[in-house]
């Protein structure tokens, strides 16, 4: 189910500035020489609301003109408090366009600019019901976001202004402690592009998701799944992916951790898939912490035959093989990244806590054969939640060699959280 409307106005470029205000907890009182007081009653529906503007410039060779893309997210939805372990939470959103419509979102059809997955829309993010009987087993029916690990294969893609939620049924067990089963069943997946992209929806699936995730404290997590995607709408994107995925991190002393992460699946076709094919894929993610600065390495490998590639549709890609988003779609002879990412967590600047820059490099070359694709370079500066704002800055530039074009990328963000 979709709520639309069309009568999103064109307002005049300007910067927006939000405050966001987090909302108080409440904790039990109790008076030492009084009868104990009762905590107060959780309140029946909580409205919350989040606000984000974006200004995303773009430059892209083999295009006639630049892409300058302001746009505001406004989101707001209620949440209902659990009744014999029933809740609900319906949440919509408004997605417009502040200023030219410099850009092309997929929708509007201004090919003479490049692609900024951002069109103007009135939607339904999120409505459902949850059902809790034990602590231990919950379900959720309805229009959700699901992300699971780190979004390698399912998310909710929170970079882009509108979500990828899944039409869905979800149950999660806690059989023992430290051990957590999911199950997903969805018919429906509602993309970043919106119902106008040709892109936005796909329906009439039969996508089965498993996963179990089990803490083996103090080394790490170990994570096993199966994802069958039948996808009658890209029928290409159509597979089974069987994996397994371990990470975790050790103190060495003075401050000091060891990071680590590794991750191996096996892609073959599945359902209306009209391609026979068995892809591989292997993450391996060493790292290292001290202090304020972070860093690591990474391989990441994709593999290819020539025709086809292992996907990965209901990622969250914007988070994997650099923000310029060049692979999107795996190539044909699929994608060996080795990267490298590095982030300092900086002191107070202008009285203002908790700032953390990052930079990024990647160099991308085919998984079949030695044909090197190109290089990727990526900073960013981010400021949490600090007096009621939230702000930061991103940019990406790849050097194209045998695969796509050069491209320069900017972002600018604003959100407010209530």
């Amino acid at each position: 189910m979709m709520i639309k409307q069309r009568s999103i106005s064109t307002l005049s470029l300007a910067p927006m500035l939000a405050l966001c205000l987090s909302t108080p907890t409440f904790a039990q009182a109790v008076a030492p020489a009084a009868p104990p007081v009762s905590a107060p009653a959780a309140k029946a529906i909580t409205p919350y609301a989040d606000i984000r503007y974006r200004l995303e410039l773009v430059d892209q060779a083999g295009f006639a003109r630049d892409a300058t893309a302001s746009t505001l997210r406004i989101r707001a939805g209620l949440r209902t408090a659990e009744w014999h372990g029933l809740s609900a939470l319906v949440e919509g959103e408004a997605i417009a366009r502040i200023g030219p419509a410099h850009y092309n979102d997929t929708v509007t059809g201004r090919t003479a600019f490049p692609v900024v997955a951002d069109p103007s829309d009135v939607l339904l993010n999120q409505a459902f019901v949850r059902f809790r009987p034990i602590a231990q087993l919950d379900a959720t029916l309805g229009r959700q976001a699901v992300n699971f690990d780190n979004q390698r294969w399912v998310g909710s893609v929170g970079w882009r202004q509108n979500d990828q939620t899944l039409d869905a049924i979800r149950v999660t067990a806690r059989p023992v402690p430290q051990v957590t089963a999911d199950y997903v069943h969805s018919w429906r997946v509602n993309s970043i592009f919106g119902p106008d992209s040709a892109q936005g929806i796909w329906r009439n699936n039969d996508i089965h998701m498993a996963r179990v995730s089990a803490t083996l404290a103090p080394v790490g997590t170990l994570v096993g799944y199966g994802y069958w995607l039948d996808i009658p709408a890209s029928s290409a994107m159509s597979s089974r992916t069987i994996g397994v995925r371990f990470s975790g991190e050790q103190a060495v002393g003075h401050g000091v951790k060891l990071t680590y992460a590794a991750e191996y699946a096996h892609q073959s076709d599945y359902g209306l898939n009209p391609r026979n094919f068995g892809h591989d894929y292997l993450l391996l993610e060493p790292g290292v912490t001290a202090g304020r600065v972070g860093a690591r390495m990474g391989y990441e490998r994709l593999s290819g035959d020539g025709t086809t590639a292992l996907q990965t549709p209901l990622a969250t890609l914007h988070a994997f093989n650099g923000w310029a988003d060049k692979f999107l779609t795996t190539p044909a002879d699929g994608l060996r990244d080795l990267y490298v990412d590095a982030t300092w967590r900086l002191p107070n600047v202008a009285g203002v806590p908790g700032m953390t820059a990052r930079v990024m490099w990647h160099d991308f070359n085919a998984a079949r054969g030695s044909a090197n694709y190109g290089h990727e370079w990526g900073a960013s500066l981010s400021v949490p939640r600090a007096r009621g704002i939230s702000a930061s800055v991103k940019c990406a530039h790849y050097d194209a060699q045998s695969f796509a074009t050069d491209t320069d990328k900017v972002w600018l963000s604003l959100e407010a959280r209530f």
